[in-house]
């Protein structure tokens, strides 16, 4: 749900960590100087994990999309162009099941060059650091989800390595 008065806009969103093996998406928004991960307003009635999945497709242009875990929510706040923002944020881990695509609208295409980078380039390149938290965790989520995979950020060594 949106509320909004001249100065103060308040909404919900939803998106996702998408992973492909040792790759994380991000999406670079040149008109903005950003790197950013896909995600946008949740509907009124939608459910949060079919909005990051509807937001994260439109965005990227990734149709075969699956979420793996809820990364959790989170509330943001910023000022832009005049206005207080005020942001509930919810993540999902999810993985790209194909290279299948969909065509993207022309504000999408414009507005958002999808990238696959590894990990911890995604960490490094990603402009805010609430994002570069969202990636973090999923990579602890991804871990434990798939102990067999190397997946994420390199761990901390322990105790006598």
């Amino acid at each position: 749900m949106e509320v909004s008065d001249a100065s103060l806009v308040c909404y919900q969103a939803a998106g996702g960590v998408v992973m492909d093996g040792d790759r994380v998406l991000v999406l670079y928004r040149p008109n903005r100087g950003e790197v950013r991960l896909p995600k946008g307003h949740v509907e009124l009635g939608e459910a949060a994990h079919a909005a990051a999945l509807r937001e994260v497709s439109e965005e990227s242009g990734y149709a075969d999309l699956e979420i793996v875990a809820d990364l959790g929510t989170q509330t943001v706040e910023f000022d832009w162009d005049g206005r207080h923002y005020i942001r509930d944020e919810h993540y999902f881990l999810m993985r790209l099941g194909s290279e299948q695509r969909l065509e993207r609208d022309h504000y999408d295409e414009r507005q958002f060059i999808p990238d696959w980078v590894v990990w911890a380039e995604a960490v490094a390149l990603l402009t805010f650091e609430a994002e570069r938290g969202w990636v973090r965790r999923a990579a602890d989520v991804g871990r434990v989800a798939n102990p067999t995979h190397r997946v994420g950020l390199p761990t901390r060594p322990t105790k006598g390595e």
